[in-house]
């Protein structure tokens, strides 16, 4: 079952599940700005309130009890024509993504398959592995060698073996290390958890650049994506850029943003977390993606460009004012100017 083609005239839809996390609510407020009515699964009825043009679907999805539920209940107000995956497992941890991932997704994907709605999903960079080049394609190996890089190359997978028995049309947008939209990244979690006393806390080394993604932008690069799918049906992968960042980019932007300088660099105890995580498994699930803050690595956008235009991208100096100011550290218009270190493929 393949969607028709979107036509400029022909309403526009989507269904978010998952609208009330980080990453939903950027791609639910992203979606209704470009004038998409916009079906917003929650949990729990949102604390703030949304714009007009969306309209919240407050009901569970744990069981395909739940699953069908969102269905029939996206039917009622409308259908979609899209649909963005923005779920996570219940918990960080290697045993929560080993029983809820892949359970939760066929579910989406029967809901999208439902719908006769196209398939979005934000991707990682997981199933790169720990021996992943520094640039990283659409076409380059994917080589997992942890539990949750499996786990993401087992729902690439399923979304692909849809595709091919002609059940459901799909796009993987992979990204970076997400920041920005607020608190629940390694931003506020852990690199700002010393800013106080003049330290930033950063998880690998100094001098390595790594991919990170300010959300905003991720989210209006999948409102593109989905505006600019075309006749074929199938899946596809494609990378975000974003901002390709080391500890002293971050160290230098914080400097700029927050007047404290010279801020000092201390690193995060990885030997710590990993015999803590016998206690404390989100801590082992984290110590196992350490080879992500010790291996360079970029995404290239290319194709993506190829596809929608010019990636979306606010300056590096712009979104770190963002999302401190999101996080209460400091508002935009207190920050000076400061270089995008930002590498463009």
């Amino acid at each position: 079952m393949i969607p028709t083609v979107l036509t400029d005239d022909a309403p526009r839809r989507v269904l978010v599940l998952g609208a009330n996390g980080r990453l939903g609510r950027a791609a639910t407020l992203a979606f209704a700005g470009s004038g998409w009515r916009v079906l917003a699964q929650v949990r729990r009825a949102p604390q703030v309130g949304w714009p007009a043009t969306v309209q919240p679907l407050v009901l569970p999805f744990d069981t395909a009890d739940h699953a069908q539920a969102v269905l029939e209940a996206a039917r009622l107000a409308g259908g979609a024509d899209t649909l963005v995956y923005a779920l996570n497992p219940s918990r960080y941890t290697r045993a929560a993504w080993r029983a809820q991932t892949l359970p939760m997704l066929r579910r989406a994907m029967a809901v999208a398959q439902g719908l006769n709605a196209r398939f979005v999903m934000p991707g990682n960079v997981y199933a790169y592995g720990s021996t992943m080049p520094e640039v990283l394609r659409e076409d380059t190996p994917v080589c997992p060698d942890t539990e949750m890089g499996h786990i993401r190359q087992a729902m690439e997978v399923e979304l692909a073996a849809a595709a091919r028995r002609r059940e459901l049309s799909s796009v993987v947008l992979r990204a970076g290390n997400f920041f920005g939209a607020g608190q629940g990244s390694w931003l506020d979690l852990v690199m700002l958890t010393q800013l106080h006393r003049g330290r930033l806390v950063y998880p690998g080394p100094m001098d390595v650049p790594v991919a990170w993604a300010y959300l905003p932008d991720l989210a209006q690069a999948l409102v593109a994506v989905a505006q600019a799918w075309g006749p074929r049906a199938g899946f596809d992968t494609l990378h975000f850029q974003g901002h390709t960042l080391s500890g002293r980019d971050w160290l230098a932007g914080l400097e700029a943003m927050t007047g404290r300088a010279p801020l000092r660099a201390s690193s995060l105890p990885w030997g710590l977390m990993r015999l803590a995580g016998v206690f404390k498994p989100e801590w082992a699930a984290l110590a196992e993606g350490r080879y992500l803050w010790e291996r360079p690595h970029r995404l290239c956008q290319q194709a993506l460009e190829r596809r929608i235009g010019r990636e979306p991208h606010t300056p590096f100096a712009q979104a770190l004012a963002q999302s401190l100011a999101d996080l209460g550290w400091a508002a935009p218009s207190q920050v000076g100017a400061v270089p995008s270190p930002a590498l463009r493929a």
